[in-house]
């Protein structure tokens, strides 16, 4: 973290993880997520130092996240994905580094697209080289009959997370920074340290962190971690609905003929 963006989230009052889930947990939400530089993320701060709360653990407000997704051979989690399916799903288990706790997460699709998040405690998935018992049984109960069985770890993405809380219309909103990629099945690394991921995170109604996007020009990307991750790091898979976040945001044009979703 810069000394710039922590003099904007000390300014910032603070707010438990307790109080957070309590007042705003929306595993059931809809997300918009923001590609911008990292200077117009910490000017969203300045303009929220008086309307929201910043997550605040053990005296951090900045932390450290490692999330290991995993798919099929076929990559059918990836192509559903990225073509918008209406049974898509992801798995992956998200690791707290500052904390070193670790859970499975599965997340699916409902209604009016809302993105519904269930999860249970589980290690890394690349540690343990996959899911355990306890985590097949988790996932089978929720995505497609014959995925679970199939799944493997395939891709690692790292970075570090700031959450704000914004009471007036109890909704959530996180920063993402110094954001990395890696390949488990080939090799290869994707770093974009220049780059922030805004992601707001409510009800059906825009917060005011959208507002104020919308207001400077930016507009929700089409953009998942995992999905340019598979597309950037592996040139045999299809760039799909993250082209033009591949071309525009991380300055990765296409060097093969673009297939549509």
């Amino acid at each position: 973290m810069t000394a710039l963006e922590a003099e904007r989230l000390h300014a910032m009052a603070p707010i438990s993880l307790a109080e957070l889930v309590d007042r705003a947990e929306l595993l059931t939400r809809v997300d918009r997520k923001y590609v911008v530089p990292v200077r117009e993320a910490q000017l969203l701060m300045d303009s929220l130092s008086g309307l929201g709360q910043v997550l605040e653990i053990d005296g951090r407000r900045a932390f450290g996240y490692r999330s290991t997704y995993l798919d099929t051979p076929g990559r059918d989690s990836f192509h559903t994905s990225g073509r918008s399916h209406r049974r898509r799903w992801k798995v992956r288990t998200r690791t707290y580094l500052d904390s070193s706790s670790s859970w499975l997460e599965v997340k699916t699709r409902a209604a009016r697209g809302q993105t519904v998040k269930l999860r249970i405690e589980h290690p890394d998935a690349e540690e343990v080289g996959g899911l355990t018992a306890d985590g097949q049984g988790f996932v089978a109960s929720v995505v497609p009959p014959g995925v679970t069985s199939r799944l493997e770890p395939v891709l690692v993405t790292d970075y570090r997370r700031t959450t704000l809380f914004l009471p007036d219309s109890r909704s959530r909103v996180t920063v993402d920074v110094d954001l990395g990629w890696t390949s488990l099945i080939q090799g290869g690394d994707l770093e974009r340290p220049s780059l922030a991921i805004v992601e707001t995170k409510t009800g059906s109604t825009p917060s005011q962190v959208d507002r104020l996007m919308w207001s400077r020009g930016h507009r929700p990307a089409r953009i998942s971690k995992y999905g340019v991750g598979m597309a950037a790091l592996h040139p045999d898979l299809p760039r799909l609905k993250w082209h033009r976040a591949l071309d525009k945001h991380l300055g990765l044009m296409a060097v093969r003929p673009q297939e549509n979703p």
